[in-house]
């Protein structure tokens, strides 16, 4: 029995290599396993909780979509669809809603971490917090269960709301008997938290990304921009704290990551070390930036594929929320 994989990309801003290193290549790796069923959705929805713009919002949900395409997600293969096209997410999200306990919701980490923010700024501890920042985890919680999810690709700071997906199964498992498979998460250890441009976790809110299809001549510059201490280029470096190794080994030949890690052990020069970096980076992206630019030309094309995504992830959706709803007794 082939086992439920699934993977959602929220359009937040431009995919950035820790999109890509995070989440989209472990999740096409999966992909390529016959001992999976995988899903990959367009978590606009999700996004709305920032972006309340509506051209920015059209622009970055097809930006997630053609990035998955173009990086060689293969739509025949999975489902591949945009959140806000399957209606019964969100009415799975109520259901859930109504076995949510508030003090579980409290305890969530992107909630808690605002809240203790305003705590030490001296506001109000839910100033800036709108209900959809809130009540995330259980539309999450429904993303995930309602296509009988079994394993989540999540990065270590994610671990929580695949957790919080059980807790909400459980409960409702608990009150209807057996309905939802609880689901389980797998982490890339290597690329859990992936470094930025300054040391800390790559991500959109530091302002420390790399932007995935960036052109040359800008990749080149936000690579040079990369934190690195001062050692002198004779000196022997560790390749397992440089941030420009990590990012290296997601794209080079293992035999071109063995060979780095000689010469870090030999001595590099950090814009050597940049340079190498870029090249392999560049040569890896250029075919997939050539495709993400021709889908980001052609959104009926991006229309059509999430379409027919969507008419897949609803023909499994539907069938199971009419048991669910048979089973809390609204379904006639």
């Amino acid at each position: 029995m082939k086992k439920q994989v699934l993977t959602g990309i929220k359009p937040t801003g431009r995919i950035h290599l820790g999109n890509y290193i995070g989440a989209i290549k472990p999740a096409l790796k999966l992909a390529e396993n016959d001992f999976y069923n995988t899903a990959y959705f367009v978590a606009d929805y999700h996004g709305l909780t920032k972006i309340h713009d509506q051209a920015e919002m059209k622009e970055l949900t097809y930006g997630v979509a053609a990035a998955w395409l173009a990086l060689g997600l293969d739509p025949d293969r999975a489902i591949f669809y945009r959140q806000s096209d399957i209606p019964e997410i969100f009415e799975l999200s109520w259901i859930l809603a109504c076995f949510a306990p508030k003090g579980l919701l409290n305890r969530a980490h992107a909630y808690k971490s605002i809240a203790e923010e305003n705590h030490k700024m001296g506001r109000e501890a839910d100033a800036g917090v709108n209900m959809g920042v809130f009540t995330y985890p259980i539309l999450m919680a429904a993303d995930i269960l309602l296509f009988q999810t079994e394993l989540v690709p999540v990065g270590k700071d994610q671990i929580q709301h695949v957790e919080i997906a059980r807790d909400l199964a459980e409960y409702f498992n608990n009150q209807y008997g057996e309905t939802f498979v609880l689901p389980d998460y797998i982490i890339e250890e290597e690329t859990a938290v992936l470094p930025g441009l300054d040391g800390r976790k790559m991500s959109k809110s530091y302002n420390n990304t790399i932007p995935l299809f960036e052109q040359p001549k800008k990749l080149q510059k936000l690579i040079n921009k990369i934190k690195t201490d001062s050692s002198p280029p004779e000196e022997p470096k560790n390749p397992e704290s440089s941030i420009i190794f990590s990012l290296y080994r997601e794209f080079a030949t293992p035999e071109q990551v063995e060979e780095m890690r000689k010469r870090y052990q030999r001595g590099i020069g950090w814009g050597q070390a940049k340079k190498e970096l870029f090249e392999v980076m560049n040569s890896f992206i250029e075919e997939p930036r050539a495709q993400y630019e021709t889908l980001m030309a052609s959104p009926e094309k991006l229309d059509a594929i999430l379409k027919e995504g969507a008419a897949k992830a609803r023909k499994k959706a539907i069938p199971f929320m009419t048991e669910i709803k048979t089973k809390i007794g609204i379904f006639h």
